[in-house]
């Protein structure tokens, strides 16, 4: 029972597959934290940067719109022309500003889990009107997650936006004694410093948040070590269909090599335990070939084949275990074997021409097989 138990414990890490397929469900790693801290700080530094041009187009939109002639008033052509020409102004002015903001906000969640889009996890389900299930996720040990950071990042950034204001406060009170254009254009500088100090102070909470994601993702990922194996075995294969895949290929593979037998020049043998087929060709063939091998029954199968189709049998233990050992089908026979080899085919060229001239047959040779080379 305890080994069922343990084997049930989510205990192994998700695997690729598994994570696969969570991403195409839309369940990836994602940190509002991150997303806040992106749009704020690169919206507070677009600000500082961009916020004279802005307020000059928007200096100007005022100027031209609110600057008519009594003509100009009269005419109510003129007076959509200024309305449309005010617009484009200002749209120029915060157009640049918007663009940025589009880019931070559709990049800042790519930047952890990447792309991710599945229409299910936008269904409608009829599980999250339920009070009872809304009561348990905001009372749950995540709900109570969300709190302890909400918490953190309130303290935080209101921490850091006193002590700053308390370094500033004598340019804040002094707003009040400058000139109103200069007055205006220091405390629009002072507005967005503090929001872009402020705004770093998240990239603290989103420090501590991005490593708990991917934490918690990988968690809520975790696998049992049956789901593992079960997965292993529809990727895999299961071993009985593994089993006859590999049988049908072996047999494919025999019946191959066996439809080459009729071609060999010469079959050699154990005489009964190993037969191995080869084939030699001068004229395209540097080297003897090996077409087919086999042991005990198949090594009957091919003796059987070669007497069917009239292919020479030569008898020699020694060789043919050494070429059953070290050969391999549709390869040049072994290099320490080509003399052993030759000795056995120019017999059978020999023996092939005397009996096509009816001469004497010639002597059957011992072939040599060297003795590191012997099975």
């Amino acid at each position: 029972m305890a080994e069922n138990d343990s084997s049930q414990e989510k205990t192994e890490e998700p695997t690729s597959k598994k994570l696969s397929e969570a991403k195409k469900n839309g369940q990836v790693p994602r940190s509002k934290e991150l997303n806040s801290m992106g749009i704020m700080f690169v919206g507070s530094s677009g600000l500082l940067l961009m916020g004279p041009t802005m307020l000059a187009h928007l200096t100007e939109m005022m100027s031209t719109g609110f600057t008519l002639s009594r003509t100009e008033i009269m005419n109510s052509a003129e007076i959509f022309s200024h309305f449309e020409t005010a617009l484009w102004t200002a749209l120029m002015g915060i157009l640049p500003f918007l663009v940025l903001m589009t880019v931070v906000a559709l990049a800042t969640p790519l930047m952890l889990g990447g792309w991710a889009f599945s229409a299910g996890s936008m269904a409608f389900k009829t599980d999250r009107l339920n009070p009872l299930a809304g009561l348990k996720r905001i009372f749950s040990s995540k709900g109570l997650m969300e709190l302890v950071k909400a918490l953190a990042k309130f303290l935080v950034v209101a921490s850091i936006a006193v002590f700053f204001m308390w370094s500033k406060w004598d340019e804040f009170l002094s707003l009040g004694r400058e000139p109103f254009l200069q007055g205006l254009t220091h405390a629009a500088w002072l507005f967005g410093y503090s929001f872009l100090v402020m705004s770093s102070s998240l990239i603290l909470i989103a420090a501590i948040d991005v490593p708990f994601q991917l934490w918690d993702h990988s968690q809520k990922l975790k696998m049992t070590l049956q789901e593992v194996r079960d997965e292993m075995k529809e990727t895999e294969g299961r071993p009985e269909v593994k089993s006859k895949i590999r049988a049908l290929q072996q047999e494919m593979a025999q019946r191959r090599m066996m439809q080459d037998v009729p071609t060999a020049d010469v079959i050699i043998t154990n005489p009964t335990h190993f037969a191995v087929a080869l084939k030699y060709d001068p004229e395209t063939m540097p080297v003897p070939v090996i077409v087919a091998m086999g042991q005990d029954h198949m090594a009957f199968r091919i003796r059987e084949v070669a007497r069917e189709n009239e292919v020479e049998i030569f008898e020699a233990p020694p060789l043919a275990r050494a070429l059953f050992a070290q050969g391999k089908i549709g390869q040049e026979i072994p290099a320490p074997l080509f003399y052993a080899v030759a000795q056995v085919l120019a017999f059978i060229f020999q023996l092939h021409q005397a009996k096509k001239e009816g001469m004497e047959i010639p002597q059957r040779p011992d072939p040599y097989v060297p003795t590191d080379e012997k099975i």
